[in-house]
């Protein structure tokens, strides 16, 4: 008996032991920190930047990010205009879906409950703020951050030469800023009446240099605002968006940047006599303003774009500079976009935004990780809606539900691992609906419908010049990509990847509507669009499923006021039994 209670004695002496052994690791183990994002939206920028290989602009801040992370040579937003693309990334829900295709319809119309990709941050304990644009500037109120903050108003003012700015009228009064030499300069509004009707893409190609240091510039003052909010939140995780402002127009920046790029020294587009020959009337803008300029007033477009970007890179170096400063660099995620991307005269005079070409439906992408690759180039397809997956996963946050975007943070290990074979682009034209799919190789575009389509071929014509759509050549090519374009996002994730990717929320029964517009008409329910082949007849279409259910279902304009939708277990061929007109 003795025996055996010497024998437990030193049984328990050894339990405590090992477990005062075990406290002393835990306690000497830190709790694991959880990892910072800093989010960087250029505002219509494309990959006219010297890391993406461009020779005339200057922007050594972006190039220090690439050489610090991973640098993706194949990004591309799902919608070229700026709300709908910024809903998009936000929500990490594709066109389609949020239907948003204008600046003018408010994003929670379709979104009411959707947790916004800094909301779910914020949901997980993390503090969120933005300064400057990153909803689209109407829309900034539907987000919630901590903290939320505009950008200078003077970002659309178009100022005097001597650097003095314009209250901006379309603003209210308690949100301008007013100018500071009591001096007056061209407002946006007045910019706004110079268009004419059938004029797309916004105001005026406007430029012009000022005497203002960076600080005065509103992207420069963005930059110290948000170092500011870095050092005063350094110790606790945070979301930390910069919204910068340019290169969107007006094209305005101390004159220290324009001395950068002498006009005369700005090569105009190579663009072939009959480009134009060869593509539909669809997928061309169309802005008055722009047909009267002569080659001076492009080359000094295009060097007053390029001044614009350096100004917004140079608030880049401001951020990068600060994390080092207080020493966050090695804790926290960075992530440059540019929202979609911008033309520069290409195609015979094509400017601004809108339309499905590679100019605008490519945008750049710079993603820096801890512990991640450093300093190489993804040539994989990847998409905005993967931004909001990715983010997730890169902090340890669950994934995401809801989301229609495939997290691409195994990319940031491998860079060129097997991945998505396609990226969508969408684009509301007129009465018209564009649908753009890019491979690695091919672009192919359908405007309302397979009559109406491009194909360019990357590998040997990587400016988008020669429509190969009629090209009997091409025909196996053009049946592939047609395919591609109709069996949609999810088909075009590898099948070891589809569990990765999330879906969308579930089919239901509901009222389908049409929504006249300027520029297209739409179905309201969740998932579904009307594909329109023409002024009377449309085709409902899906986002749901491999393949669209309704692909046959074409339906007289005339009926479509008041229609109900009933979900079925098989594919429906038929209109009749896909829908019935409410009596």
């Amino acid at each position: 008996m003795q025996k055996s209670l010497k024998l437990s004695a030193a049984f328990l002496s050894i339990l405590a032991l090992c477990a005062g052994v075990a406290l002393q690791r835990t306690v000497a183990q830190p709790q694991t920190k959880k990892l910072n994002v800093l989010f960087i939206v250029a505002d219509d920028l494309n990959t006219s930047l010297s890391t993406y290989g461009d020779a005339i602009t200057k922007s050594p801040n972006l190039d220090r990010l690439a050489k610090r992370g991973v640098k993706f040579d194949r990004a591309y937003c799902q919608y070229p205009l700026c709300s709908p693309s910024r809903t998009s990334f936000l929500s990490g829900r594709r066109p389609e879906t949020t239907r948003i295709y204008n600046n003018a319809t408010d994003p929670r119309t379709n979104l009411k409950d959707v947790v916004m990709l800094p909301e779910y941050f914020k949901q997980h304990g993390y503090f969120t703020a933005r300064i400057g644009k990153i909803p689209h500037d109407t829309y900034n109120s539907l987000v919630s951050w901590d903290v939320s903050e505009d950008a200078d108003p003077s970002a659309y003012f178009v100022p005097d030469e001597d650097g003095s700015e314009v209250a901006d009228r379309t603003k209210p009064p308690d949100a301008e800023r007013m100018n500071y030499r009591g001096r007056t300069g061209l407002s946006r509004d007045a910019l706004l009446k110079q268009l004419k009707p059938g004029d797309e893409g916004g105001v005026p190609l406007t430029w012009r240099a000022t005497n203002t240091k960076d600080e005065d510039e509103p992207d420069g003052n963005t930059a110290r605002r948000v170092a500011k909010l870095l050092e005063a939140n350094q110790d606790k995780p945070f979301f930390i968006a910069a919204g910068f402002h340019k290169p969107h127009l007006p094209w305005i920046a101390p004159k220290k940047y324009f001395d950068l790029y002498p006009q005369a020294r700005m090569p105009l587009p190579a663009t072939p006599a009959n480009d134009r020959a060869d593509i539909p009337a669809p997928a061309l803008t169309h802005h008055s303003g722009d047909e009267v300029l002569t080659d001076a007033q492009r080359r000094q477009a295009i060097a007053a774009y390029h001044a614009a970007t350096s100004l917004m890179d140079a608030g880049v170096g401001i951020l990068l500079d600060t994390l080092d400063r207080l020493k966050l660099s090695d804790n926290t995620i960075i992530v440059f976009i540019g929202d979609h991307g911008f033309h520069l005269g290409e195609h015979g005079g094509l400017w601004r935004k809108l339309t499905l070409f590679e100019e605008c439906a490519r945008t750049p992408l710079i993603v820096v990780a801890p512990k991640k690759r450093a300093n190489v180039v993804s040539p994989r397809l990847v998409e905005f809606v993967d931004i909001y997956p990715t983010l997730a996963e890169l902090c340890g946050l669950p994934a995401p539900v809801g989301v229609e975007g495939l997290s691409f943070a195994r990319l940031l290990d491998n860079p060129k691992q097997a991945w998505k074979k396609a990226a969508f682009t969408t684009l509301a034209r007129r009465n018209l609906m564009g649908r753009s799919v890019r491979t690695e190789r091919y672009r192919y575009t359908e405007w309302g419908d397979e009559m109406t389509a491009e194909l360019y071929d990357h590998q040997t014509d990587p400016h988008e010049f020669t429509n190969l759509v009629n090209d009997p050549k091409a025909a196996p090519v053009l049946a592939e990509m047609r395919k591609t374009l109709k069996e949609g996002w999810r088909a075009a994730v590898p099948a070891s990847l589809r569990g990765a990717a999330t879906t969308g929320a579930t089919r239901q029964t509901g009222k389908l509507e049409v929504i006249r517009s300027p520029h297209a008409r739409f179905a309201n329910l969740p998932g579904y669009w009307l594909h329109s082949m023409g002024s009377n007849h449309m085709t409902l279409k899906s986002t749901r499923a491999p393949r669209p259910l309704y692909e046959d279902a074409v339906l007289q304009a005339p009926f479509l006021r008041d229609l109900s939708w009933t979900q079925t277990a098989t594919p429906i061929r038929s209109t009749r039994t896909a829908l019935k007109e409410k009596q």
